[in-house]
Order: structure tokens, then C-alpha cells, then sequence
């Protein structure tokens, strides 16, 4: 027998607002079942489940897990950009002025996460 990963889970302060993020990030959508003020929220995309729940304790240390995004239909840059409009802040810029290198963002609450060249850029 095997297992299969249902959905990534994420502690968080604000599930529905990480949620609202999260789900403009990826295309995706918070579950219908999912409001604030609710102690989780589910966001549904076609890359991936990623389920936030409620905690206490803030962000100290940096993450153990993360995700990296690879655009789909725009560049890395014009990627960084669209994020860093929806609440992301560029925590540390390893883009390479060949077009490969990858950016470390960090979403409303922190978490680290990284953007890819997309597979166009990949292929040039």
C-alpha cells in the first residue's frame, strides 16, 4: 500500500486571508465551505491542495518546506511583479541577468516561497 499527499498544511494567523492569497496566486479558489473567521481554509488549484489552519505562535525561523512556482502563461518577472501586487514581498532576489535564478518571495504571513524562470524561459 501507498499514501498520496492530500493537501499541504500551512499554520497560520488569518486562514481565509492566506487562503484569499493563496487562491489568486494559483488560479485556484477557497473551499465553499471555508469563511473568515473560520479556523482553516482550504484552497483549491489544479497544482496543488494547500489547507491553512489556525495557530497561536507567529513565523520565527526560516521554513523547513516551501513551495516554487513556475509560471505558466508569463515570465518569472512579470510573476514577481503580479505577486508582489497581491501582498508578497521579495525577501531575497537570486535572478540572474542570464534569464535563469530564482526570486524568494514571502506571502502575507511570511512564508517563504520561490518563482522559477517559466518553462518557456527555460527552453531559451
Amino acid at each position: 500500500m501507498t499514501s498520496r499527499v492530500r493537501h499541504i498544511t500551512l499554520d497560520s494567523h488569518d486562514p481565509y486571508r492566506q487562503g484569499q492569497f493563496w487562491a489568486q496566486a494559483l488560479g485556484g479558489r477557497v473551499s465553499d465551505e471555508d469563511f473568515p473567521g473560520d479556523p482553516e481554509a482550504l484552497v483549491l488549484s489544479e497544482g496543488a491542495v494547500l489547507l491553512f489552519v489556525t495557530v497561536p505562535e507567529t513565523k520565527t525561523l526560516k521554513n523547513r518546506v516551501h513551495l516554487d512556482l513556475q509560471p505558466e502563461d508569463r515570465t518569472r518577472d512579470e510573476e514577481v511583479a503580479r505577486l508582489l501586487g497581491l501582498g508578497a514581498r521579495l525577501v531575497d532576489d537570486r535572478r540572474r541577468p542570464d534569464g535563469r535564478g530564482f526570486a524568494v518571495l514571502a506571502d502575507p504571513e511570511g512564508n517563504e516561497f520561490c518563482v522559477e524562470p517559466s518553462a518557456a524561459e527555460r527552453a531559451a
